[in-house]
């Protein structure tokens, strides 16, 4: 399970909650505690298979005040569902207080624990700790993630007990913190569902909203429950649930489990009873797009309320209600030849020699340095060598190009026209990095007036532009001060004026605080790009990373020297292909790098 998982591995490997005799580990009991001074920091438990469940161990008679602290700590990153021993270290109204649901705080290492100066003395009544890091992340009561950093520091109060004279925790900070590792093991990221609420086709189209919820803590009821409280804020503004407002599980629901038939039913309370039956069919096709890689496997779902079937739909139903980023397969890559013309060869890598594309583009008219194909592969846009100018055609046979669609007064290369890219409505997305007038761009179907976007809160050039697939987010290079960053906004449209519709990109984010250079990205899935960046002082790397700048699980991809650009579709058992040192080159799954044409620049797929 794991946010991006392509739809062709969901029956891969699965993650067996096992209750195995090597497959246990106990926390807190085990660990090496000084007599006296501060403490060394609580080391994270190395990462374990994901089928090891860890328990954590009460306190002890007589534990001494460091040992309640790390005990408590540990007692966090186990798999105890709601945190029943890790209260077992608080005192009685300590425990009602705290709320660890409330967020998660990610540091670098395991968090170090020291005896503050005051009140030290291991006979007094009171004693102060502190807790201090590096932060790397955090989670919200919501489950998004967000980077971090900066230092982590905060304080944790103990008693001792009048009656029985064990040491407690009666002061602490709200949620829980744990180290990198630690948060690997405990957490998995997934994709939650909605539908985009201001594309303008017929189709329904699914927007995922990446979320992190406790790995093996029955996953499938939390993200079950997480759809139904409504999407993150973030994304809020541009997706809508079928679920209606106040709709929950049904009360006495604590667990939710397919059957031997792989189908869920899941019982909601009276708010859901009185949908009809498309939004029931929605709202069903929300929950399987939701835990389509949750072990064990879900193909159909059935919805409840008030003891009666509301509808049932399975996977296959589900595929024909809405359009998913990795429902879609593109039928071929695309690049410019050396001839500087528009190319294509097989999407699926069985092809060898690529062909000129039918249409203007395709002949070599115009002498082409970057190109977009349209996701229905009918349409490309191609800027013309040195960036100036911008061109639409069909790639239909006979098809002509006609005038430039957009001219840059950029004075050089790299101070006009970025690479374009098509949205899901068949806008065509541009940016212009003339410094004079850097401007964000769209042009309605690829034609007409260009329509500037206001971009609230950007703080640069932009070098790159991407949209994905769905529609509602798009992701930006920005340069400034000699420093790309990669940085994902959220479009939002509203009501047409003068002929057309206004759009802007709200709540810019950083994704990749850590790297410093970014030389080129893709989509590579529903919530995931795939980057090529270098960290301060460190070499080039390719990496994949979150739309909410967490790291997805999974190994990265083959180190590659010299990557110029890249280019990933959302169907993830398509082939990773950058244009090098060695010209255009692709990575099959679970293969190498190969060569695909040593004269070939700007590989893309449709998009």
């Amino acid at each position: 399970m794991g946010a991006d998982r392509g739809r062709g591995a969901r029956r891969g490997t699965g993650r067996a909650l096992a209750y195995a005799a090597c497959g246990v580990v106990l926390l807190a009991g085990c660990a090496s505690m000084p007599d006296s001074g501060d403490l060394r920091g609580v080391e994270s438990t190395p990462r374990q298979d994901t089928q090891v469940r860890v328990f954590a161990m009460p306190p002890q008679e007589d534990a001494q005040s460091q040992e309640i602290v790390q005990g408590f700590l540990e007692a966090l990153t186990s798999d105890d569902p709601h945190y029943e021993t890790a209260r077992q270290y608080l005192t009685a109204d300590a425990a009602k207080t705290w709320e660890p649901e409330r967020a998660t705080t990610v540091l670098a290492q395991g968090p170090r624990i020291d005896v503050a100066r005051s009140g030290s003395r291991e006979d007094s009544s009171d004693l102060l700790f502190t807790l201090t890091g590096s932060q790397v992340g955090t989670v919200d009561e919501q489950g998004s993630y967000a980077p971090a950093d900066g230092k982590y520091h905060q304080s944790v109060h103990l008693v001792r007990d009048e009656k029985t004279h064990q040491w407690r925790i009666d002061g602490l900070p709200q949620g829980v913190v744990m180290g990198k590792s630690d948060f690997q093991r405990n957490y998995t990221s997934v994709n939650k569902y909605y539908f985009a609420s201001n594309t303008k086709g017929p189709q329904t189209v699914a927007v995922a909203d990446p979320v992190y919820v406790r790995e093996r803590v029955d996953a499938m009821t939390q993200m079950v429950r997480s759809l139904i409280n409504g999407p993150t804020t973030w994304l809020r503004p541009v997706v809508r649930s079928s679920f209606p407002t106040g709709t929950e599980l049904q009360k006495d629901v604590t667990s939710l489990t397919p059957d031997d038939q792989s189908k869920l039913t899941v019982p909601l309370n009276g708010k859901a009873a009185r949908v009809g039956p498309t939004a029931c069919d929605n709202m069903a096709t929300q929950v399987l797009f939701t835990l389509e890689n949750v072990t064990p496997a879900v193909d159909e779902v059935e919805l409840k309320a008030g003891g009666k079937q509301l509808c049932a739909l399975t996977e296959e139903q589900a595929d024909d209600v809405a359009e998913r980023d990795s429902g879609q397969s593109p039928g071929y890559l695309y690049f410019v030849d050396g001839k500087h013309r528009l190319v294509r060869i097989s999407a699926d890598g069985s092809g060898t020699k690529p062909d000129p594309v039918p249409g203007a583009l395709g002949t070599g008219d115009k002498d082409l340095q970057s190109v977009a194909v349209s996701r229905d592969e009918y349409k490309a846009a191609g800027v013309g060598v040195g960036g100036k100018s911008l061109y639409v055609g069909s790639l239909t046979s006979g098809g002509s190009l006609g005038d430039a669609v957009l001219t840059s007064g950029g004075a050089t290369t790299g101070d006009r026209l970025t690479t374009p890219s098509w949205d899901a409505e068949g806008d065509l997305w541009v940016a212009d990095r003339n410094p004079r007038d850097p401007r964000l761009l769209v042009l309605e179907k690829g034609a007409g007036e260009p329509l500037k976007v206001d971009a609230p809160g950007l703080d640069g050039r932009i070098r790159d532009v991407r949209v994905a697939a769905d529609g509602v987010r798009i992701a930006l290079v920005v340069e400034k001060g000699g420093k790309q960053s990669l940085l994902i906004g959220r479009i939002e449209r509203g009501e047409k004026s003068s002929g057309h519709p206004p759009v802007s990109v709200q709540e810019l984010r950083a994704t990749t605080p850590e790297l410093e250079e970014v030389t080129t990205m893709s989509w590579a899935g529903d919530s995931r790009l795939v980057v090529v960046g270098r960290e301060k002082g460190g070499v080039q790397q390719m990496r994949y990373v979150q739309v909410d700048g967490s790291t997805p699980e999974g190994p990265t991809p083959a180190a590659l020297t010299g990557v110029k650009e890249i280019a990933a579709s959302e169907d993830d058992q398509l082939p990773l292909v950058a244009y090098s040192e060695d010209g255009i080159v692709r990575l099959p799954s679970g293969g190498q790098w190969q060569k695909v044409d040593a004269d070939g620049t700007a590989p893309v797929y449709p998009g």
